[in-house]
């Protein structure tokens, strides 16, 4: 109940704009200017209780506390460590990030690449952090987590080993933002240990919001360039590599000075006449160094005297030190992999640039009721959390014929907090997910989950393949006009999981979360006094005694006494709450018990849910399983989102075998039954929306 609160009330402030990239979320609440002014005006330097210089925040195996690799470490702050220490010197640069002795590589490469472009570096690394005004022993950092901004507080107490620095450091020595970045997305991710392995574009996701793609230029499709040419347009980052095969490779220089193993930045992309025929060109910078690439159109090749004059002076203009022109296809032949992290248009502060359209879902896999597996399992793949998006508008320079203009879009699934929760045993789940065109007759079925018959009928139109055990899986793909249904899922079923799945388009994309209907039409039937048969109107007599009403304990014998004779479903029998809760629902002269309409009116209910359990119980086992209770709810009349679903489900399936016994399905649906009830007579203006008291809170909470 409590995490369900909160979940609804973190997706109410970010309606409000919490979250964005102008007004982060205080990460465990804590406001970094409110506790350094506190430190200032005390006089004391912040201590973290949230992330405490102690074993458990080095980690929990390798670097747990009772590991010799953590035996004869001791915090200490930087102005313990040297005699001026600073922030940020010079400007940050690739130098200030070395690593120590953990093995989160992949974080130091983003971090240093960081370090390339100034406005998104002080969004992560905010300015006005320093070790001489205004100094508490507190500083801050900022990142992306699953489609919010969070703000992390830190103190600057650093694990060291012999008066140095354990993990990241300074070239300099005497420089520390590199270090408490670290700090900051270990604390944020639960201990420094967590951060051991990883992508390097998961931190550029973290430091950027963006989306990434992944290329390997000996595949790459036809149409690269142009993805290169529009990825610049919308200010992404690009960035190169040449795979080596033995560690001796790293840093290697080959014979036209390229370095294996190496970052490259792609800065630009312009075709040129060359001789008379056009020529695709690239333009890379090597970040760190003087080594340049020396083939054909190298700085000073001979290629360029074939060039106009008046744009080789243009192209010249744009070439920073370390920059180099190379043809497209030296490109392709001498690099290996392509990496684009496209940025969300909050992260971007140009104008200029040509802006990506952002849809952003969060949804759960729950255990019994939306964590239905790939579509190999088909009896429970329906039953995963379903997105529905309409693309209208095709690119502007769309691929398609001028009879089926196309639409690029690029779609991201990632599961969320798996770094976190290493320390209990989880790992990364296999996920994945396909997109099916909705055909012309289901597009106005805008509120209705699909079911098990669609997905027998019809075929992705595009897929991820294979399910991969990564944070995020993504792709780009070219669809014609139309309305699609995008289904994630991990690779085998009744796997919990939290995920959010993000759709970058070129141009509007409309969307929706497909089940969001949530109505109510049970059986309701009509009974009258006169409609009810002389037999019935003998045997309730014999029931009820001599005053003619059925009480809650009288109800609990009538029903298990003829559920015991029932052999075709399972039952452990009506608990005394439930008849409660049925005379509650039934009772409409306020007497707490029931007369012989209202008791004919629940009896003809339990029958109609007798019917219906029966029905949806596929295999005649006497129970229904968790997912087979979907079909159920639908055949009662109600249509449910998936928090009520995995509500249900933890309220009313075994734990271990997620099935429903039938006096738990009959429970369920008085139970659901009674909550619309009360919130249509609450409802005064039907409008779906309900003002209510406390004390009235308490009275139909506690019906």
């Amino acid at each position: 109940m409590a995490g369900l609160t909160a979940r609804l009330c973190r997706e109410r402030a970010a309606a409000d704009g919490l979250g964005s990239n102008g007004n982060a979320v205080k990460y465990l609440q804590q406001d970094y200017e409110a506790l350094k002014r506190r430190c200032l005006q005390t006089g004391t330097l912040f201590k973290d209780e949230e992330f405490p210089a102690c074993p458990s925040a080095l980690g929990y195996r390798d670097l747990g506390p009772y590991s010799f690799k953590t035996q004869g470490i001791v915090w200490k702050r930087p102005t313990e460590l040297c005699a001026n220490p600073q922030f940020i010197i010079g400007g940050a640069t690739r130098t200030d990030v070395c690593q120590g002795e953990l093995g989160d590589c992949w974080l130091l490469a983003a971090i240093a690449s960081l370090t390339l472009n100034p406005d998104i570096l002080f969004r992560v690394v905010p300015k006005a952090q320093s070790f001489q005004k205004d100094y508490a022993g507190i500083f801050h950092f900022q990142f992306w987590q699953y489609g919010e901004w969070v703000d992390v507080v830190v103190d600057d107490r650093l694990p060291t080993k012999n008066g140095k620095l354990l993990f990241v450091h300074s070239e300099e020595g005497n420089e520390f933002w590199s270090a408490l970045l670290e700090k900051a997305y270990a604390k944020l991710n639960g201990s420094y240990e967590a951060l051991a392995g990883g992508s390097t574009v998961e931190g550029f996701e973290d430091f950027t919001g963006g989306i990434s793609e992944s290329y390997e230029l000996r595949r790459a499709p036809s149409n690269l360039y142009q993805i290169i040419q529009k990825a610049l347009r919308a200010g992404s980052l690009l960035g190169c590599s040449i795979d080596i095969t033995t560690t001796a490779e790293i840093e290697a220089i080959t014979s036209l000075k390229l370095v294996k193993g190496h970052a490259y930045s792609i800065t630009g992309a312009e075709e040129v006449y060359y001789r008379g025929r056009p020529e695709k060109l690239v333009r890379l910078r090597n970040p760190w160094g003087e080594v340049e690439w020396t083939g054909s159109w190298s700085d000073n090749a001979p290629e360029w005297n074939y060039v106009d004059p008046k744009q080789k002076q243009a192209l010249d203009k744009q070439v920073d030190d370390g920059e180099f022109w190379m043809a497209f296809s030296d490109f392709q032949r001498q690099f290996s992999r392509l990496e684009i992290c496209n940025l969300t248009p909050d992260t971007l502060t140009s104008n200029k640039v040509n802006k990506w359209d952002l849809t952003l879902f969060n949804g759960q896999w729950r255990r019994g009721s939306s964590a239905g597996g790939c579509q190999n399992y088909q009896a429970t793949y329906w039953t995963n959390p379903q997105f529905k998006i309409r693309l209208d508008e095709p690119d502007d320079d769309h691929a398609g014929g001028a009879n089926e203009p196309c639409c690029t879009i690029l779609v991201g699934l990632m599961q969320k907090n798996r770094r976190r929760q290493k320390r209990m045993g989880e790992g990364l789940l296999s996920i994945g997910y396909s997109l099916y065109q909705i055909p012309p007759e289901l597009e106005n079925s805008t509120d209705v989950h699909a079911g098990r018959a669609f997905f027998a009928r019809h075929q992705p139109a595009a897929r991820t393949d294979p399910y991969v055990n990564l944070r995020e899986v993504s792709s780009r793909m070219t669809l014609p006009r139309g309305h699609y249904l995008i289904v994630p899922s991990t690779f085998e079923p009744y796997k919990n999981g939290e995920f959010c799945l993000r759709v970058f388009a070129e141009k509007q994309v409309k969307s929706q979360t497909m089940n969001d209907e949530v109505s109510a039409k049970p059986y309701e039937p009509h009974v009258d006094n006169k409609d009810i048969d002389d037999e019935f109107k003998t045997l309730f007599q014999k029931l009820s005694g001599e005053d003619c009403e059925v009480t809650a304990t009288e109800l609990q014998r009538i029903l298990n006494r003829v559920l015991a004779k029932r052999k075709d479903v399972k039952s452990d029998g009506f608990n005394i709450n439930t008849c409660r809760e049925m005379i509650s629902l039934l009772d409409t002269d306020g007497t707490g018990t029931l007369g012989l309409v209202e008791f004919k009116t629940l009896w003809m209910k339990i029958q109609k849910y007798l019917a219906i359990y029966k029905k949806v119980d596929s295999d005649y086992s006497g129970t229904i399983d968790s997912h087979e209770m979907q079909n159920a709810l639908r055949e009662a009349g109600f249509r449910l989102n998936d928090e009520v679903q995995h509500s249900i489900v933890a309220r009313y399936a075994c734990s271990t075998k997620l099935t429903i016994d039938f006096d738990g399905f009959v429970a369920c649906m008085i139970r659901l039954e009674t909550l619309f009830k009360v919130f249509h007579l609450l409802d005064k203006d039907k409008n779906g929306v309900i003002q209510i008291s406390l004390p009235e809170w308490l009275c139909c909470t506690l019906i």
